[in-house]
């Protein structure tokens, strides 16, 4: 049993290439569930949880300026870290008995408080207070790049920690201490006694941090300097910074006279006008249909082709075009090859019709015409040697 193909009316095509609405049809559902969940993803993005900025050097932050991996290998070392962000809750620390002060900013603190607690002192990164903190610490140099550093000296924390990522400020140390670490003509990490018990500073707190804690003698150098067995009082900036108290009155913000709802509008505004563009999109139409092929007549394309060098005076190119036309259609018509040279095309057209040999290689070979009438003169010259040859 066969079944009947419906045939195209004659003059009529039907395009075979998918259009725009069949590709619609088709596939419509696939876009628009792709549009549904980048829009939830994009919703869930902008209308999720904010996620609590990197604190720099704070043993419970997972990011890599944090130090929680640190604070993780000295609790597994039995050394107990309690994580504090005043001077209040320092000293009341320091009360409990014999402990060792990490201190990574004091910009929120007064740090002649913070000297008053006794017990050894661990201040990493910290220029502004060093007076203070450090006496007879003296900053050398400020900027020192940070990079992997060799000790140089003879303190155990850093030899047998070997090579370290050390950098950011170079030290001077007073009379009796032990600078390893240099750079700059100074070293990036100091330490010394003093009256109740050991004070070390280190010039740049990025070895100690999630990122770089891996590398080099790191890991190593941070717990020899922070894992000495006893308890450890990690000193960090408060979560919520007290202001500041400035001369004058303090207006709201910009952001505190927004209303509470703004954010909210801004995301439906976001996805009205996504809906309004993917909604006024430009649509496209059928497919025209055109009869294939067209047929253009051979007198038209010399036509258009002669007014265009006529337009551009293109004489010589039009010469050119007569010559070439003509030697192509007589050489077979010569019983000649078609790579015969110009000497044997010349011989033979002026032994076939008579005519002279020199006007007929310079009709063919010669100086491009000087004007209009030349070029007329050589396209009939060459029609009549072609009827010439054809007639013998």
């Amino acid at each position: 049993m066969s079944v009947a193909t419906p045939q195209a009316p004659p003059g009529q095509s039907y395009p075979t290439s998918p259009t725009a609405r069949s590709t619609w049809r088709a596939g419509r559902m696939i876009g628009l569930l792709g549009a549904l969940v980048v829009l939830i993803a994009v919703l869930g993005v902008l209308l999720g949880p904010e996620r609590a900025p990197a604190r720099y050097l704070d043993p419970d932050d997972t990011s890599l300026s944090g130090s929680k991996a640190l604070a993780e290998l000295l609790r597994d070392r039995g050394v107990t870290v309690d994580r504090v962000d005043s001077v209040e809750a320092a000293a009341a620390k320091a009360a409990t008995g014999n402990r060792l002060l990490l201190i990574t900013d004091t910009m929120y603190v007064d740090e002649f408080e913070l000297a008053r607690i006794p017990g050894d002192r661990l201040v990493v990164g910290n220029v502004f207070g060093l007076p203070a903190l450090a006496p007879g610490v003296r900053l050398e140099a400020a900027g020192v790049r940070p990079r992997s550093r060799e000790p140089e000296c003879g303190l155990p924390a850093a030899t047998a920690a070997g090579s370290a990522y050390l950098g950011g400020v170079a030290l001077r140390g007073p009379s009796g201490a032990t600078a390893c670490y240099p750079a700059d003509d100074g070293h990036t990490l100091v330490s010394f006694p003093y009256a109740s018990g050991v004070i070390t500073v280190v010039g740049d707190g990025g070895f100690m941090t999630n990122q770089r804690l891996a590398e080099d003698g790191n890991a190593a150098l941070a717990l020899n300097l922070i894992g000495t067995g006893r308890p450890v009082t990690w000193l960090v900036p408060p979560e919520t910074p007290p202001a500041l108290d400035l001369p004058g009155e303090r207006g709201q913000s910009m952001y505190d006279l927004m209303p509470a709802s703004i954010r909210w509008a801004v995301y439906m505004s976001i996805i009205a006008v996504g809906v309004a563009a993917f909604w006024r999109g430009r649509r496209l139409g059928p497919v025209v249909a055109e009869k294939l092929p067209v047929i253009v007549r051979a007198s038209e394309t010399v036509e258009g082709r002669g007014r265009l060098y006529r337009a551009r005076r293109a004489r010589e190119r039009a010469a050119d075009a007569l010559r070439a036309g003509t030697i192509d259609r007589l050489t077979p018509r010569l019983g000649l090859a078609s790579g015969a040279g110009r000497h044997e095309i010349v011989s033979a057209i002026a032994a076939r019709t008579g005519q002279d040999a020199q006007q007929v290689g310079a009709a063919l070979y010669g100086p491009p015409p000087v004007d209009d009438a030349g070029l007329v003169g050589l396209a009939g010259y060459l029609d009549f040697m072609e009827r010439l040859i054809s007639e013998l």
